[in-house]
């Protein structure tokens, strides 16, 4: 198994107003040889994220922050929102 690098990801969302957006922590975990580009190429694709100027930041993290932060996405009421929103979209198709 391969080892992992655990990387903070700050994105802009979209859908909440005219010209209005939302700033929202993601943890993501890659493979150890990743880039900080591999991870913005990643994250700007991800459903819901603006298309321009998406990403604000990125930074690499450790496991114990990592998991903290997979648990402070789950009780993110935007991502479950959106998290719902897709799965709806996914039953529709």
């Amino acid at each position: 198994m391969l080892k992992q690098s655990y990387w903070k990801v700050v994105l802009r969302y979209g859908h909440v107003g005219h010209r209005n957006e939302v700033h929202v922590a993601r943890y993501l975990a890659f493979d150890e040889g990743v880039t900080l580009l591999d991870v913005y190429d990643s994250a700007k694709n991800m459903p819901g994220v603006k298309s321009a100027r998406g990403v604000n930041s990125a930074k690499k993290v450790d496991y114990r922050e990592y998991c903290a932060g997979k648990e402070a996405e789950e009780k993110n009421f935007y991502l479950q929102k959106l998290m719902s929103f897709n799965q709806n979209l996914d039953a529709v198709a």
